[in-house]
Parts: C-alpha cells; sequence; structure tokens
C-alpha cells in the first residue's frame, strides 16, 4: 500500500497493463507518470514525477472475523442496501 500525495496532490494510482521482473507497474491517471516499486517505495520512472518517490506502509490481508475479533470497536459501511 503506498501514499498516494505528492506535492499536496491527491494521485489515483492503476494498473497500466505492463510489467517488467513479474512486477506490475503502475500509473497515475492525473499525470500519466509510470511508477515502478523499487525496495519499500513507488518510484516514478518516467513522467511528471521522474525520480520522485511514494512512501509505501505496511498492509496485511486477514478475514472480516479475525479483524473484527482483534479490533472490536472497527465499524464499516454496507453499501449492498
Amino acid at each position: 500500500m503506498y501514499s498516494r500525495e505528492i506535492d499536496g496532490e491527491i494521485l489515483t494510482l492503476g494498473a497500466n497493463g505492463w510489467t517488467y521482473d513479474f512486477t506490475i507497474m503502475l500509473f497515475d491517471y492525473e499525470t500519466e507518470s509510470i511508477w515502478y516499486p523499487i525496495d519499500d517505495e513507488l518510484v516514478c520512472i518516467s513522467g511528471k514525477y521522474a525520480d520522485r518517490k511514494l512512501k509505501m506502509y505496511k498492509a496485511s490481508t486477514t478475514k472480516w472475523k479475525n479483524w473484527k475479533n482483534d479490533n472490536p470497536g472497527t465499524a464499516f459501511l454496507d453499501v449492498r442496501k
């Protein structure tokens, strides 16, 4: 998971369909810059933010029942209704 903020702008990141070394490259809709994960950062390899980096945040995947068990005060928005 990466920060989407750079210079006060919030980027909308998406997969561009390209891969390098079996890793998906991303692009941002705002500037069409191309981003690639290197170490613990997302590095802009082409475009307006070339050579700039977005911070990576640690993330994990779990089942809702396990999350709710460990974080009983958690709520979520159910949009299925």
